[in-house]
């Protein structure tokens, strides 16, 4: 019998990913999805398409503990993506934002807990349980921030420090993701991710700026940079983050109980606008559209890499995809697509 994986988010970005992945491997894979944000739909359908018999789908929401619970019994392993995803939302609606990202976690917490059988669960979290991290100090160069004493990033010893509703709730899960590994002895793992990109990912101005800003590149729509364009992150193609993820898992003996930060590293980042643009414009052919410029939003980061040692240690993996390529298939899949993501990106 084929191992069964329960994906909640199983339709979005990286859960249409993983699921092709692991469904391309004889795995079963249930897709555990409200289709809430644009593009869901479409992703689901391309799932059902090409790998017909190895997708489930359920269309469920975290929040409701006993379809949580149904969905949790049937797996082997569980990969817990199914998440609020932009600051700015859980500033319009942060009681919304808290009960998807935290209590959506507890949900799947409990299930897993009460029913009686010890499977792996990955919980994607974010770099954003850190904060500003303005106590770190930085300097400005011509086209970037970078860290004066950080050469390998940010490792998981620096402090919690959750800034905007989004990072208390997705803190709040994270932790709570931690402790039912110590109290319960859940054989969880918990990925503190920066930022991902690559096929699949409908990005908007407000979550998955690499995606967003090729996508309004090819369609000629111009782009708002909030803040000076020099902010730098550290950038993952999605292939690299399932292959971490599936290495969480098939390590459980090494990683239960374990935080990762998870992202491109030192060698994988920019600047998301002075370097990202002169980059994209020459994949492209074209100089991107100019942007505008906007006052830099609450709680960013001027500078985030990941220190991506202790998940090359334990997961025996590193980012195989380097900046470049990883961007040359995203603008191939966007100009194969892009009628699919305009279409999901006009207002309804």
């Amino acid at each position: 019998m084929s191992p069964r994986a329960l994906i909640t988010g199983g339709a979005g970005f990286i859960g249409t990913n993983l699921t092709a992945a692991l469904a391309a491997d004889g795995w079963t894979v249930h897709v555990f999805d409200l289709l809430a944000r644009p593009g869901t739909e479409w992703n689901l359908r391309w799932l059902q398409h090409n790998y017909s018999g190895q997708v489930i789908f359920t269309r469920g929401d975290v929040r409701d503990f006993q379809a949580v619970l149904e969905a949790v019994r049937q797996a082997d392993v569980i990969f817990h993506l199914a998440a609020q995803v932009a600051v700015t939302t859980s500033l319009v609606d942060p009681r919304a934002d808290f009960e998807v990202n935290a209590l959506g976690t507890l949900n799947v917490l409990e299930a897993v807990r009460q029913s009686g059988k010890d499977r792996p669960l990955v919980y994607t979290s974010t770099n954003k349980v850190y904060g500003a991290m303005t106590e770190i100090p930085v300097f400005e160069d011509v086209t970037r921030y970078r860290y004066l004493d950080r050469s390998w990033g940010i490792d998981e010893t620096q402090p919690l420090d959750f800034h905007s509703p989004y990072g208390c709730s997705k803190g709040a899960a994270d932790q709570y993701v931690r402790d039912y590994a110590r109290i319960y002895g859940l054989r969880t793992v918990v990925f503190r991710m920066s930022c991902i990109y690559g096929p699949h990912q409908f990005g908007t101005e407000d979550q998955g700026w690499v995606a967003h800003f090729v996508i309004s590149a090819v369609s000629g729509r111009p782009v708002t940079i909030y803040g000076d364009g020099k902010q730098v992150r550290d950038v993952l193609f999605v292939s690299d983050l399932v292959a971490a993820l599936r290495s969480a898992v098939e390590r459980i003996q090494t990683t239960a109980g374990q935080v990762y930060n998870i992202g491109g590293g030192p060698e994988n980042t920019l600047a998301v606008w002075h370097e990202f643009a002169p980059l994209l414009g020459e994949i492209l052919g074209r100089p991107p559209p100019q942007p505008s410029f906007a006052p830099w939003r609450q709680g960013d980061q001027k500078i985030y890499v990941s220190d991506v040692r202790r998940a090359i240690r334990d997961l025996g993996w590193r980012p195989q995809v380097g900046v470049r390529d990883g961007l040359c298939l995203l603008v191939d899949w966007v100009r194969a697509h892009w009628e699919q993501l305009t279409f999901s990106r006009l207002p309804s």
